[in-house]
């Protein structure tokens, strides 16, 4: 039997990444293998019974200040500008998040502009000497009724913790704006792949040199298939059958609908923080542009058990990854890379940006970390 360069665990973003630049770029034979009965991971797409596409596992948004990193993707896929925007439902009311200057005027019925709109956070902000927590973060910038309001029942029902228990980087970059921007995010780069996600992947794996395999365990495989080197994306602490225990995870349940109307919601996604046990709904036509008599929907619940989305950021949490993280750096011939297998939430563009880096040192080239990198993303946030 022939050997592998690679075995390559998972078919999400960091191991198809990988397996292509390995194959096309390296000349090296890869094989991919994934538990799953699809390529994709978690920004899998497909169409339901009524010919709509969805998002299997909930609304994946891509957005990017890498040029790196977009251009790399554009190798792959064809795009569609989509700038994301999101309404609250507050009081009432539907409002538009991240809060900003409609935001407030629509709900205290004032008609502030800028520069008052700024004086009036700085009259309800509550200065911390020290910002420890996800509350310090937010009741620091616009006070205790505002985070109340959009914060605090929202963030119990994503982590089933109080803001005051998580860690500061859950909410350290909710913008607070003081314009009328009402767009979820800011980045350089949005957009949609013009034909999905899934046909993305397919053009990535599509190289002579890679080999996929689905519905299996790597496990099953390890012993019979050779290969030199393995690129592990699956969660670390599953690597090394829980040596220390569980990490904590966060998962999320997600309920699909479909409607006989040609929209059900005045924009991508709405959350709910406060009343409903779901955190938010998201009508995927918005996203794919796509033209349809019907219209797809899906509820995320929030769920303490099921498939592993969201590491939980606590000082504990952090500290037994770095456990499993040192038995990581003493295995050799396997390099560790991904959401799961590094124990951190990246948004679909940092995980190419780690994968690309991790290319480069194990193709020996020059490690230039792609510009536009960015840090845990807003809970909820699927991007």
């Amino acid at each position: 039997m022939n050997v592998f360069d690679y075995l390559v665990v998972g078919a999400g973003f960091a191991g198809s990444v990988l397996a292509e630049r390995l194959a096309a770029d390296a000349g090296k034979r890869v094989l991919v293998v994934d538990k799953r009965a699809h390529i994709g991971g978690n920004a899998f797409d497909e169409y339901d019974d009524a010919g709509l596409l969805i998002h299997r596992y909930g609304p994946h948004i891509f957005h990017t200040n890498s040029k790196e990193v977009f251009n790399y993707l554009s190798r792959f896929t064809e795009w569609r500008p989509y700038e994301h925007r999101v309404l609250g439902s507050v009081d009432g009311q539907l409002v538009p998040i991240p809060i900003n200057l409609d935001t407030v005027n629509q709900l205290y019925g004032l008609r502030l502009t800028s520069f008052e709109l700024e004086a009036f956070f700085a009259s309800v902000a509550e200065p911390k000497e020290r910002v420890l927590t996800s509350e310090d973060v937010v009741v620091s910038k616009v006070g205790r009724e505002l985070f109340d309001k959009f914060f605090r029942g929202y963030t119990r029902k994503q982590w089933d913790l109080d803001p005051s228990e998580l860690d500061a980087s859950v909410t350290a970059r909710v913008p607070t704006r003081t314009n009328r921007d009402d767009r979820y995010f800011t980045d350089t780069y949005q957009a949609m792949p013009a034909r999905g996600y899934t046909r993305l992947f397919e053009k990535m794996l599509a190289h002579p040199n890679i080999k996929v395999m689905l519905n299996t365990d790597y496990r099953e495989v390890q012993g019979l298939i050779p290969y030199r080197d393995l690129i592990y994306t699956g969660p670390i602490d599953a690597f090394f059958d829980y040596r220390f225990g569980r990490l904590p995870y966060r998962s999320l349940e997600f309920r699909h609908e479909t409607h006989q109307q040609t929209s059900y919601q005045p924009t991508g996604t709405v959350n709910y923080p406060n009343e409903h046990l779901y955190t938010r709904i998201t009508e995927f036509k918005y996203l794919t542009g796509q033209e349809h008599p019907k219209t797809s929907i899906v509820y995320e619940y929030p769920r303490a058990e099921g498939d592993p989305y969201y590491p939980i950021p606590r000082p504990e949490n952090a500290e037994l990854y770095r456990r499993y993280k040192a038995l990581a750096e003493a295995e050799e011939g396997v390099h560790f890379v991904g959401r799961l297998a590094t124990y951190r939430y990246y948004n679909m563009d940092q995980v190419v940006a780690q994968a690309l880096t991790t290319y480069a040192k194990l193709s020996g080239a020059k490690v230039t970390k792609p510009s536009g990198a960015r840090g845990l993303a807003l809970s909820g946030e699927s991007g």
